[in-house]
């Protein structure tokens, strides 16, 4: 090859390296959960999203569902963190790995006097955005009542579980 055919090539850009500090990431903050999102999928083609979730003491999380489009998954960075499958519980601590793939009922519960805190995947990023929406829910003054949920979660390829209920 000539000199000059190697000068005249396309020179692609590497994707950019991103990087999230200690303080870095959007708050979401819903009840008792706050959310601190690392990835919102805007540096990875949207194929996955990633946040930090510290669920409070005694915190109920959301009604049993169903991804259409997404594995979700939850790592446990510390406490202890309830995972309800269908009609199985499973009670989980630091160090465990729990992937949801779609279609399977889930929920998950801190049913402890101690914080959780657990790092959550989403693959790919479709469910960042329900977590914002039901943010602006609470932000206009709007109960976050069971319809107001379910309206969320159908924008994002999920439904309630209410044949589990």
């Amino acid at each position: 090859m000539t000199e000059e055919a190697k000068t005249s090539q396309p020179r692609t850009a590497a994707p950019a390296v991103s990087v999230m500090g200690p303080g870095d990431g959007e708050t979401i903050v819903l009840g008792t959960t706050r959310m601190r999102v690392l990835e919102d999928g805007s540096h990875t083609g949207h194929r996955l999203a990633i946040a930090e979730s510290v669920l409070a003491p005694h915190t109920q999380g959301p009604p049993q569902h169903r991804h259409a489009q997404h594995d979700e998954g939850f790592y446990i960075l510390s406490g202890a963190v309830r995972f309800t499958v269908g009609d199985e519980d499973h009670d989980v601590t630091k160090g465990t790995l729990v992937m949801v793939p779609p279609g399977t009922p889930h929920t998950f519960a801190n049913l402890t006097d101690q914080p959780a805190v657990m790092l959550s995947t989403f693959t790919p990023d479709l469910y960042v955005q329900y977590f914002r929406d039901l943010q602006d829910v609470l932000a206009d003054g709007q109960p976050l009542t069971p319809q107001a949920n379910a309206d969320a979660m159908s924008r994002y390829a999920t439904e309630p579980a209410t044949d589990l209920a």
